[in-house]
């Protein structure tokens, strides 16, 4: 669904994470670059995220704690979820949805070489299909 968008990112990858996990040390996402990231439960998009943000035309990377696109999946609060921070709340998430492993896709858009794509930008493009084609949010959006 989304490939035409994403098929230009070279600076890619993907992880699962299940309840027994540790999401800091599964998560192989890098600390110092900014992007966008994909949660599935199977084939089910949950979640569409974004790290960095573009302030009067810069994009600022987080430095906090771990620091990029890492941080945000770790580190970060899930806007549907509340301020719990994902490493402690997915686990609780997952034990009430009955979902056994997620699956994390993530992709660096701002890379200070080939590609300079605001992570904002392709979140909301990406956002944009999917409500096209389904008509509504991924679950774990915020309505």
């Amino acid at each position: 669904m989304f490939e035409e968008v994403l098929v230009k990112y070279n600076f890619k990858g993907i992880f699962t994470f299940n309840k027994l996990d540790n999401l800091t040390e599964k998560c192989n996402a890098p600390t110092d670059f900014s992007g966008i990231y994909l949660i599935y439960d199977n084939t089910e998009l949950l979640y569409i995220g974004s790290s960095g943000q573009k302030i009067n035309g810069i994009l600022k990377t987080r430095k906090s704690n771990l620091g990029g696109i890492k941080d945000r999946i770790v580190n970060g609060y899930h806007p549907k979820f509340g301020k719990i921070r994902r490493k402690i709340i997915f686990h609780e998430i997952m034990e009430l949805e009955n979902i056994k492993e997620l699956t994390f896709f993530w992709y660096i858009t701002y890379d200070y070489k080939i590609n300079f794509d605001f992570p904002t930008d392709i979140e909301k493009k990406l956002t944009d299909i999917y409500t096209s084609e389904f008509e509504k949010l991924p679950r774990w959006h915020k309505k």
